[in-house]
């Protein structure tokens, strides 16, 4: 695989421990006795994710992750949490706060600080705004994070639309900071299955669906013009779905929407991205919709599969005769340069 350009992986994972993080957790979080084990992160969707995922087996630090950055010949990556994804789920605001506060800690000290190739995403405590405004302001300005990341799956579940969100996109906003919107859990959305194996096709776009669709009709894209959100790690294939649906019922209900523009043309305007999947046979027709300018790729290394097995991806990818040199660039290079402003 020979490329003239840097590569950047827009959606690497760390792997968050509670045996890792508890050092983090501030006063008075800290001082209290445990009475028994209390789990950091409520991973209480009900699947078996521990059994069905053969990532568990590797944990990879700062030079785990380096090395395979040399070895799949990528320049930077962008971490985000793995059990921390559930933390949307917690719903002691104090607590969530202090989660959030352990876990971006943990992350730089063990990651950002390591090198400037790995770059930290932070997690933001939407339960209480103010407090995941200044963690956003902290993150960004302190530890040098390149995104914040927001849950699509909420305990209560809550559209990412509603005016509450609001001083957290006015801070996104103006730090020039994106935020990211990345699934975990599946609570209430997909109960009807019996296993993750059935519901797992759906699991994150779903959620994506609801929260750009909460977002679009809500107006936030006409209040936040400059505001950068990605939809991660549900592949693109759903994008054209919902620029027809919502173009559709804007002509018919617009009147009672809060959105003032087209929703496809906010869609195609150049600050909402998507991850690709290198095997996504719809790819190019998404590139046709929607342009070759928001489109990302991510690893979502370690998730799922042996480390071996993550190695033939871009070569894969190289390989389509479907997808231009120049379009396969911005989707490697140019777009996560410009949507996390590297």
């Amino acid at each position: 695989m020979e490329c003239e350009h840097d590569i950047i992986d827009a959606d690497g994972h760390v792997v968050d421990q509670d045996k890792d993080l508890r050092r983090y957790l501030p006063a008075p979080w800290n001082e209290k006795d445990w009475t028994r084990e209390y789990y950091l992160f409520p991973l209480t969707d009900g699947w078996m994710r521990g059994m069905s995922s053969r990532h568990k087996a590797e944990v990879p630090d700062a030079a785990n992750w380096l090395s395979f950055l040399d070895e799949s010949k990528i320049e930077q990556t962008v971490l985000y949490p793995s059990n921390a994804l559930f933390h949307g789920q917690i719903r002691n605001k104090g607590w969530a706060v202090a989660v959030a506060q352990a876990y971006n800690d943990w992350l730089y000290d063990c990651f950002g600080r390591q090198s400037d190739r790995l770059k930290g995403v932070a997690l933001l405590p939407v339960q209480d705004i103010d407090a995941a405004v200044a963690e956003l302001r902290r993150c960004v300005e302190d530890l040098g994070m390149v995104a914040g990341v927001i849950p699509s799956v909420m305990a209560p579940q809550e559209g990412l639309g509603g005016s509450r969100f609001d001083p957290l996109y006015a801070e996104a906003q103006r730090l020039d900071c994106p935020l990211a919107v990345h699934g975990g859990p599946s609570s209430g959305l997909l109960d009807m299955f019996d296993s993750l194996a059935e519901a797992r096709p759906l699991e994150h776009a779903m959620p994506q669906m609801v929260q750009i669709m909460s977002m679009v009709n809500a107006g936030v894209y006409d209040r936040f013009p400059n505001l950068r959100v990605a939809y991660l790690e549900c592949g693109t294939g759903w994008v054209p779905f919902m620029m027809d649906a919502l173009d559709e019922n804007w002509e018919r209900r617009g009147r009672a929407l809060a959105v003032k523009q087209r929703p496809s043309d906010i869609i195609r305007g150049g600050n909402i991205f998507f991850t690709c999947e290198v095997d996504e046979k719809a790819l190019p027709y998404v590139l046709e919709r929607l342009g070759g300018d928001q489109v990302l790729w991510a690893s979502d290394y370690p998730h799922e599969r042996a480390r071996a097995d993550f190695f033939h991806d871009l070569p894969d990818f190289f390989a389509r005769e479907d997808v231009s040199p120049d379009l396969r660039k911005k989707i490697l290079c140019d777009n996560p340069k410009r949507y996390y402003g590297l």
